[in-house]
């Protein structure tokens, strides 16, 4: 019979961690909330240890000790612990504290939170306790609920759930939702490790034997890859639940366990194995027992206590526990600025730290790497607990981009780089990159597959969120008419964009001045702060209008005590028509110099004389501050010439007859209307006939 051990056996880290915390508490007032792992032998010695296990936080008195198990707890446990004094010692794995910390902020966002995993599994219960927003748990593929159709959606996993049914969650999920789902890989890598090689043995082997607590998830799921792939599969919880007499027939067994399995109960399976079955007189049973046996003292990455036996010029001769075997250790790899032969022979005797760095094809040993790699591993706890990590990109492949952290290579997907697509990866060699782990793979090749996009994602829609919120504060607190302060950021051709509390607000060129801007320079300084009025609010577009001048005095607002009748301005001709021309008095005010006003000799036109642009002096005959008319007189400035004495017709037809005329000339309905004067030129109608046709 050939026997073939999982190599990724044994209690992963966050489980490790857990027990020998718990193990090395103060029994005194102590608790653990729930089993501390789900495996009968580890919760039987923790109770015998003396630390007592409770299912509820309200058994625990005020003032104790509480031991959070790994699975994680609810959000609420850690305000209820500091509200009655109790002291927490959180051995809350690092991938669920990931997924904690995920689910807190996207439900913070307002999504919807899906969890693919079993509704009733601890860690599944305290994931929804960091939810804020609603959530539901999905541990069927084929019953989304119809719901998600018109939400956006977060999705994570257990970390110990499926990642084949967490895949096709996902995908049915999107086909049914028609907004955004947002997918983070929350699943644990060594149950993902575990399960690919159990499915691997499953295949090879006549027999499959799994090894775990009956209550442990991730033991059930290995138990049931294993069922898929292999016909004689044996669920065991320790080397009593098994009649080895069965395996007798079969040619070869493989043999799993959980991440909550001690090596010891592994070894306690195979002696049984040995025991009772036909293969005890064989070397490959003890074999495998010793592998199992030096595992537990050597593994790559261990550190292991030596003592120093000798110095030498090329390094150090030490000894390792449990073996009389001289070892080499170079120079090269002691932590120290400078070697000095005569410092290591009076350290001759004393013990010192050495990190395992390999195994094969000899066991390289080395002092100088462990100060790094304890610097890395409590940067890769942060970075399996979701902490955002920098590298610099080095290269890249068909896939995406490489780079390296200490003595872990960093891969990141194509699609991981950013929220687009990436067309030229080249680009980013030598760029520095934000990212957050998806997978960490620490055994064979280091390696931790990584995502840009995730921080861009959560950075735009947390960024989204905060300015929907913020816009709906601005709309709810403004109204047409208030008067606003803001800073100019930018100006455009047609206006200037300016952030009323963080909102950009349009104050168009026309509504800057009453005299007209040709650029928003005229009149506002990029960078200042000014009051503005309020004067459109479109909310559906996201669209404000404000006003500088409106708050400005108009011209004519002035006018009154600056100009007064009989006053002679200053002016340029800016509009020529059929009746007159409008004079610049200032910007803003415009004088009308009637066609009659211009000289005292008859003009047919205004243009037969004057020009636009010209400088002309002229006398305020009317003002009508109210109506904004200002009625001005170039004529009234000159010497009036000398007249020949005019004949009178003493007909009173002829004297009716011009009147009428000149009451029909008044009534025109051009600006002429406003003027009083009863002649043009200085000489009446019917001087001019008689004029012409004494002429005659």
């Amino acid at each position: 019979m050939k026997i073939y051990v999982a190599e990724n056996s044994g209690f992963c880290k966050g489980v490790e961690r857990a027990v020998n915390t718990a193990l090395s508490l103060e029994t005194e007032n102590a608790y653990v909330l729930g089993e501390i792992i789900h495996n009968h032998d580890v919760v039987k010695a923790i109770k015998e240890k003396g630390l007592k296990v409770v299912e509820r936080l309200d058994e625990v008195p005020d003032g104790s000790t509480v031991v959070f198990r790994s699975h994680g707890v609810p959000k609420s446990y850690y305000s209820e612990c500091e509200r009655r004094a109790i002291k927490v010692v959180d051995c809350t794995c690092g991938f669920v504290k990931r997924t904690q910390s995920i689910v807190a902020e996207q439900s913070a966002l307002g999504n919807f939170i899906v969890i693919a995993g079993e509704p009733t599994h601890p860690e599944v219960i305290g994931l929804l306790g960091w939810c804020e927003s609603s959530a539901a748990v999905i541990n069927d593929e084929n019953r989304i609920p119809a719901e998600l159709a018109d939400k956006n959606v977060c999705i994570v996993g257990q970390t110990t759930f499926s990642p084949l049914k967490f895949e096709k969650i996902i995908k049915n999920i999107r086909k049914l939702c028609k907004k955004t789902v947002a997918v983070f890989e929350t699943i644990c890598y060594t149950t993902i490790e575990r399960q690919s090689e159990t499915e691997k043995l499953a295949k090879m082997c006549e027999a499959m034997l799994v090894i775990g607590g009956l209550n442990s998830s991730n033991t059930n799921k290995l138990y049931e890859i294993a069922l898929k792939h292999c016909g004689n599969v044996f669920r065991l919880a320790n080397s009593e639940d098994m009649d080895y007499s069965k395996l007798i027939k079969f040619k070869s067994v493989g043999i799993v366990s959980g991440a909550s399995t001690p090596n010891a109960q592994t070894r306690e399976v195979l002696l049984k194995m040995e025991e009772n079955t036909e293969v005890k007189a064989t070397n490959s049973m003890a074999d495998v027992v010793a592998k199992i046996d030096s595992e537990s003292k050597f593994k790559k990455g261990q550190i292991v206590q030596a003592t120093i036996s000798q110095a030498t010029e090329e390094g150090l001769q030490i000894l390792l526990p449990f073996s009389k075997k001289e070892v080499a250790l170079s120079k090269d790899e002691l932590d120290c600025e400078q070697y000095n032969v005569a410092d290591y022979m009076d350290k001759i005797g004393e013990t010192i730290d050495l990190l395992v760095v390999e195994l094969k094809p000899s066991l390289k040993l080395s002092q100088k790497m462990i100060r790094m790699l304890k610097e890395e591993e409590a940067l890769s706890a942060d970075i399996e607990a979701g902490k955002e990590f920098s590298v610099v990109c080095t290269g890249t492949n068909k896939g995406g981009l490489v780079s390296q952290l200490g003595t872990y290579s960093v891969f990141i997907p194509a699609k991981e780089i950013r929220m687009g697509f990436v067309k030229d990866l080249a680009k980013y060699e030598g760029k520095t990159l934000r990212l957050r782990a998806l997978e960490i793979r620490k055994t064979g090749r280091k390696e931790i597959i990584a995502s840009q996009r995730v921080i861009l994602q959560e950075e735009h829609d947390a960024n989204e969120a905060a300015k929907a919120a913020k816009e709906e504060e601005f709309f709810a607190n403004i109204a047409v008419g208030d008067i606003v302060e803001g800073k100019v950021e930018r100006a455009t051709t047609f206006g200037a964009f300016v952030s009323v509390n963080g909102f950009d607000c349009l104050a168009h060129i026309s509504d800057l001045s009453w005299t007209g801007a040709e650029a928003v320079k005229d009149v506002l300084e990029i960078g200042k702060t000014y009051q503005f009025k309020v004067l459109k609010i479109d909310q559906s577009n996201k669209k404000v209008s404000i006003g500088y001048k409106q708050l400005q005095p108009q011209p004519w607002d002035l006018v009154e005590g600056k100009y007064a009748v009989d006053d002679v301005i200053h002016g340029k001709v800016v509009r020529l028509v059929p009746f007159g021309a409008f004079v610049e008095v200032e910007k803003g005010i415009d004088g009308l110099v009637h066609v009659s006003q211009i000289s005292y000799d008859r003009i047919e036109t205004p243009a037969s004389v004057l020009n636009v642009g010209d400088e002309v002096d002229a006398k305020i005959i009317a003002l009508d501050v109210d109506a904004k008319k200002m009625n001005l007189s170039i004529k009234a400035l000159l010497p009036e010439p000398e007249r020949a004495p005019r004949a009178h017709k003493s007909n009173e037809d002829g004297e009716d007859n011009r009147k009428a005329r000149f009451s029909r000339r008044n009534n025109s309905d051009d600006e002429l209307s406003t003027w009083s004067e009863g002649s043009i030129s200085g000489t009446s109608i019917a001087d001019l006939l008689a004029s012409a046709k004494n002429n005659k």
